[in-house]
């Protein structure tokens, strides 16, 4: 297989992809749903049932396409390899700017938190963290670069406080941020964050209290590296970038998803914490689905209190998630017939199951970033006002955004599963081979994504 191979390879896989979406595009209806906040209703695609099962069936052509063709090594290095290196103008002026817009924005959704008006759709405090942050920011960490290190306001802080400086020495690693988030998640889904200004101000000040008492504790690099969730998720976000900064502070130009060949993960630990930042979206909007609906009501109905119902699916459903990876590490280890540890496998592969995620994510958010637009406009010119904003009312085929994001964070995760096997294994046979474990995993993770996309919006039940 020569090097003009490989790149037909490639474009036939991105081709399967895409014409799946396209048919989809041209089907009639089931509803698919992205975010609320304030009771605004969620945009609806038209994707028939059936059309999850012929994109199950893309994915995996293109999967096995990309395997089977694209073997010459220096033309899969090179895509990966490549990067270009910008100087950063006036960068320290740039720094500080970001710094100055992380705390104002800490300030204000603090101040306007508590003293602001009741209304989530009129309140600075909730646009802010869900619109603006954890929707819109969240997506420009992987859809452009990380630049959560120099606008992180707790660190900006506890920058300018002293540090016991104690070692931060736990056996279980990045096991805490797993926790965190998963608890964060939790939290988010069961309490009124999105709708209650107090309740999230409150929750922020508790955070903020949390992050830097860590930081005064240890050290506030070790912090954010080690025990931070949300320093973690956008740091692993990052990766997928198709731009970061480089140790002499230029902009390095990449190819998107090129962060994810590298050996960017410690062990097992951090590998659950990708499969967590994968499972927590996922389940974010799987309690909104009619599905969960008649569960939740059944398995209450047989005594299970609402209290523990959500937290042990969370729990659950990270376990599954997490024990099919692992099943994929081992198998990987017999089907390329390797003496490489099944940890090591685990460990390499993971950071391709990131692009999933940001597909995932931008499927879940974007129609909820658009629709909120004048809404968080508003709250910033008027944080002290109620405004009653209009809803941007986005068109049925917007939904279909979600499909093309979830197909692309998969085509995306193949590729750099891919170049992470000719990485690993001198024997072409064995790189691939080593990929069909994985690849199965990741089919599944995206089939669920999909399903849960194209399911109709509902309230969760009992909360």
């Amino acid at each position: 297989m020569g090097r003009s191979r490989a790149p037909n390879a490639v474009g036939q896989a991105v081709t399967v992809g895409t014409a799946v979406a396209v048919v989809a595009a041209l089907a009639r209806p089931v509803a698919a749903h992205g975010g609320t906040l304030g009771g605004a209703a969620r945009e609806t695609a038209t994707v028939p049932t059936w059309l999850l099962v012929a994109t199950g069936g893309g994915v995996v052509g293109a999967s096995f396409l990309l395997a089977s063709f694209a073997t010459d090594r220096e033309f899969v290095a090179s895509i990966h390899a490549g990067r270009r290196e910008i100087p950063v103008p006036a960068r320290t002026v740039l720094v500080w700017i970001a710094r100055a817009v992380g705390l104002t924005a800490l300030a204000a959704v603090l101040v306007v938190g508590f003293t602001g008006p009741t209304d989530a759709l009129s309140n600075t405090a909730v646009l802010v963290v869900w619109a603006g942050w954890w929707a819109g920011f969240s997506m420009t960490t992987y859809l452009v670069g990380n630049a959560w290190p120099v606008l992180n306001p707790w660190r900006t802080l506890a920058a300018a406080v002293p540090s016991v400086g104690r070692t931060y020495i736990w056996r279980g690693g990045a096991w805490a941020s797993v926790a965190g988030l998963l608890a964060l998640v939790w939290l988010e889904v069961v309490s009124p964050l999105a709708d209650e200004p107090r309740t999230l101000a409150t929750t922020v000040l508790a955070y903020s209290v949390v992050t830097l008492a860590g930081c005064v504790v240890y050290e506030t690099d070790a912090w954010f590296r080690s025990v931070d969730p949300v320093a973690r998720v956008f740091r692993y976000y990052g990766a997928v970038a198709p731009a970061g900064i480089d140790d002499d502070g230029s902009l390095a130009l990449r190819v998107p998803g090129a962060g994810l060949t590298d050996d960017i993960l410690g062990g097992v630990d951090e590998v659950a914490f990708v499969v967590a930042l994968l499972w927590v979206t996922t389940f974010d909007g799987l309690v909104a689905t009619p599905a969960w609906e008649a569960v939740a009501t059944t398995v209450v109905g047989w005594g299970l209190p609402p209290e523990i119902l959500y937290p042990a699916a969370l729990v659950a459903g990270f376990g599954l998630f997490f024990g099919i990876y692992l099943l994929a590490a081992h198998a990987a280890r017999e089907t390329a017939d390797t003496f490489v540890a099944a940890p090591t496998l685990a460990r390499r592969f993971a950071p391709s199951l990131l692009a999933i995620a940001a597909g995932y994510h931008v499927a879940h958010f974007l129609g909820y970033f658009v629709r909120l637009i004048p809404a968080l406009s508003l709250s910033v010119t008027a944080p002290f006002e109620t405004v009653n904003p209009e809803v941007i009312v986005l068109p049925d085929w917007f939904g279909l955004i979600g499909i093309f994001g979830v197909l692309g964070g998969h085509v995306l995760a193949i590729a750099a599963a891919h170049a992470v096997a000719f990485d690993l294994f001198p024997g072409r046979i064995q790189a691939i081979r080593s990929q069909y474990p994985f690849i199965v995993a990741m089919v599944f993770y995206t089939m669920v994504s999909l399903w849960v996309v194209t399911r109709p919006d509902v309230q969760p039940p009992y909360i």
